[in-house]
């Protein structure tokens, strides 16, 4: 199955990793960085990270292991519910307890977001970041 056939028409090539579109999130896996980049939209809800999580899961670029920056900056709506919290954190997470998570907030509710997905998570690689560039740096640390 080619890149374009699991992650959608919206797929291309760039910068040494793959992108994809997945409604609310810009994603691009650079398997030489072992890293993925997702980037979300205004309006953030449980089935937009669902559906990004289990397009990541057909990308055949993906390995659990890699790490992975999460920008939230543009989020001006987050919808997600207690329930919803813990079932990113026990079911939908694609990523493996030992890949390193960089979440990048601007505001308070990002921040909250971000924060209850780091304690929901066992393990302790999860920090949150004002900056791409700090959440860069970490991960290539």
């Amino acid at each position: 199955m080619n890149h374009e056939e699991v992650c959608s028409a919206g797929a291309f090539a760039n910068s040494g990793g793959e992108q994809f579109l997945s409604g609310a999130a810009e994603c691009i896996v650079d398997p030489g960085r072992k890293l993925v980049s997702v980037k979300f939209g205004k309006k953030l809800t449980f089935g937009d990270i669902e559906r990004y999580a289990k397009r990541l899961l057909l990308n055949p670029s993906f390995q659990p292991d890699y790490s992975e920056i999460i920008d939230l900056t543009e989020v001006q709506e987050l919808d997600l519910q207690a329930d919803e919290f813990l079932k990113l954190a026990d079911k939908t997470d694609p990523f493996s307890p030992v890949a390193k998570r960089a979440f990048v907030v601007r505001t308070s509710t990002q921040h909250h977001a971000a924060r209850m997905h780091k304690v929901l998570r066992t393990q302790r690689n999860i920090e949150i970041f004002r900056s791409i560039e700090e959440a860069e740096r970490w991960v290539a640390s």
